[in-house]
């Protein structure tokens, strides 16, 4: 719980990393990409957590929010990162 305001933190609302889903927005061809890629598979196969892909090219409005910030990931639908991916910062935020 957030004591200054009152509310429960995000990690609070879903501790089972298996729960969680971890979505990477990106473009083929990219290298920071495909190194994005490799850090979520490892990291979700160890924790249980569910992945995700999103072409960029594919979706005017994800181009438009995240063009300049590939390869994004999104936990749970809200912006972890962008660029480069930490395996542990990751983690963190699974829960695991």
């Amino acid at each position: 719980m957030d004591g200054m305001f009152g509310r429960a933190k995000k990690k609070d609302a879903a501790k089972d990393p298996a729960a969680r889903t971890v979505t990477l927005i990106g473009k083929p061809g990219c290298h920071l990409c495909d190194d994005a890629r490799a850090v979520i598979e490892a990291v979700c196969a160890e924790t249980g957590a569910r992945w995700e892909e999103r072409d960029i090219l594919q979706d005017e409005a994800l181009y438009r929010e995240y063009w300049e910030q590939i390869p994004v990931v999104l936990v749970d639908g809200e912006q972890h990162t962008f660029w480069r991916v930490d395996a542990e910062r990751l983690r963190r935020e699974l829960g695991a």
